[in-house]
């Protein structure tokens, strides 16, 4: 291992054997958060949280081949994950799903499938869908939880309770659905306590991948707006690395760590401003465990979750849930 986590690109590559990339796509499914007059999450741009993914104008096969077309003479060798990322990924009835997912999968070099969609966006048939898939591909369901506080999560607009998430975690794992956690540090209000506490929440479920990632302020979201009225506190790069090394040692050592930090448009980004140099942030955040000597999974917490997963997994596999 190069880093002291267990990263997506360390990850993919034992399995692989080669360079695996993550294609960011766009299939224009919108969101039910969005939807009869709601705003949606507040800090959630015009994009879905998918600013990076390819048009939406675009069909699946373009988005992909536009992508590989600009990786390959870097990565000749490489295979690419299909990643659903713009919006809600299975907010659509399953005949377009499964077409969408299809057509994914049938672009040459793309091995695997990634989907990114909200906890309460799991109707049965969505899941036999994806177990399906699940049997002849490689798929990761990603969902976006932010928080593990109910009153932040009520002020973000987040749209349904700790529960939902709870039970579509254990649904997911309940058909051995890998399942990738995305949380927000650096939501207002929110101490360093309510920060690490939601990483606990999170790893105390079943759970195959997590992303962490600051706080960013756009321009043209809700969050935005307030900011732009009454500027709230943003984490300092000092605190955020602090809250990274006090946070990694809590997961447990099979976790994939899929993000630490993360991306906001430049054009778009009030703040905090010191994030948009991607690289120095990140050459900062590895020069901080190596100092500290930060390692993942070295907290008792843990160890005391990877004990518990046999019996939690096997209490999802019978969906019981009471847990």
């Amino acid at each position: 291992m190069d880093t002291p986590y267990l990263s997506l690109n360390q990850w993919l590559r034992q399995q692989f054997q080669t360079k695996v990339i993550k294609l960011s796509l766009n299939a224009n499914l919108g969101c039910p958060n969005r939807q009869n007059g709601k705003s949606g999450c507040i800090f959630c741009s015009a994009g879905g949280s998918g600013d990076f993914a390819g048009p939406k104008e675009a069909s699946i096969t373009d988005q992909l081949q536009q992508q590989k077309t600009l990786l390959s003479k870097k990565w000749p060798a490489a295979r690419y994950i299909a990643y659903f990322q713009a919006y809600t990924n299975t907010f659509a009835p399953v005949d377009v799903l499964r077409r969408l997912y299809e057509e994914a999968l049938s672009t040459e070099g793309v091995v695997g499938l990634a989907i990114a969609t909200r906890p309460d966006c799991l109707s049965e048939d969505i899941l036999t869908l994806l177990k399906e898939f699940s049997m002849r591909t490689f798929l990761w369901v990603e969902l976006g939880f932010q928080t593990a506080q109910e009153q932040t999560a009520r002020f973000i607009g987040r749209g349904y309770d700790n529960a939902v998430y709870d039970q579509a975690v254990f649904h997911l794992a309940a058909r051995q659905i890998p399942v990738v956690t995305h949380l927000i540090f650096g939501l207002p209000g929110e101490t360093a306590e309510d920060m690490l506490s939601s990483v606990r929440y999170v790893c105390r479920r079943p759970l195959w991948g997590i992303k962490l990632q600051l706080l960013h302020v756009l321009r043209q979201t809700p969050l935005g707006q307030q900011y732009e009225t009454a500027p709230f506190p943003l984490l300092d790069q000092k605190t955020y690395l602090e809250l990274l090394c006090r946070a990694l040692p809590l997961i447990p050592p099979h976790v994939v760590i899929h993000r630490l930090t993360g991306d906001g448009p430049k054009k778009d980004l009030i703040g905090p401003l010191w994030s948009s140099n991607k690289k120095a942030v990140h050459n900062a955040i590895q020069k901080a465990f190596v100092d500290k000597n930060i390692c993942q999974g070295s907290d008792t917490f843990a160890k005391e979750c990877e004990n518990y997963y046999p019996a939690l997994f096997l209490s999802c596999r019978n969906e019981g849930f009471d847990i």
